[in-house]
């Protein structure tokens, strides 16, 4: 049974019964990492309660949703662009893509894709921006969650590979920690050049 948070999310927009999915992204800001997107399609008929924003959700909790999501969903698609696209397209332009590419992973095709935001992918599915979409709409929510929770899982098997930066505390973030480490051991092929911080790390060694 949904909650009364769902429910109160549920009655600010009304779609008519158009096929939806909600589409969110995790990992812009981070200096290393690829940034993921997830679409989902929710099934009405297996209403899931708790959904709100990923960052508002603990750790455990996040988990707990994603397994439900993937389980109760009518369809639900993960993507990303790695650090080299990231670095190739720009953040923006990158993370459109994760979100075109999660759309178009979709099993079932929607008839409007809600997107965390206030910009769209471009693709051939109908868009609809929605600011703070995370925390309005149970879809996005939904999104928010499988991004969030796909993303921290990747920052940790890139930990098991370059253990001496400690990506399972920062998950690349550009925390006090993570520029000691990059300082100190210089960087990976995991960490987005174009950013300032990796820029001038590569810089001071290069001189």
């Amino acid at each position: 049974m949904a909650s009364s948070k769902s429910a109160a999310i549920d009655a600010l927009f009304d779609f008519g019964g158009t096929l939806i999915c909600g589409v969110d992204e995790a990992g812009r800001g981070p200096l290393a990492g690829p940034v993921y997107a997830a679409a989902v399609i929710l099934d009405p008929a297996r209403p899931i309660a708790g959904l709100r924003d990923s960052k508002k959700l603990t750790s455990s909790k996040r988990e707990v949703l994603a397994l439900q999501i993937q389980r109760d969903s009518l369809s639900w698609s993960i993507a990303h662009c790695t650090a080299a696209e990231i670095d190739k397209l720009n953040i923006l332009q990158a993370t459109m893509l994760a979100m075109r590419r999660a759309i178009e992973g979709l099993s079932v095709q929607p008839e409007l894709a809600l997107i965390d935001g206030n910009r769209c992918p471009v693709c051939v599915v109908r868009t609809e921006a929605i600011v703070k979409g995370d925390d309005k709409v149970a879809e996005i929510s939904a999104a928010s969650i499988l991004a969030k929770t796909a993303r921290d899982a990747a920052l940790m098997a890139m930990h098991e590979l370059y253990p001496e930066y400690a990506f399972d505390q920062h998950k690349g973030y550009p925390t006090a920690l993570h520029l000691e480490r990059l300082r100190l051991h210089g960087v990976t092929p995991e960490h987005r050049r174009s950013y300032a911080p990796v820029k001038a790390v590569l810089v001071k060694t290069s001189a």
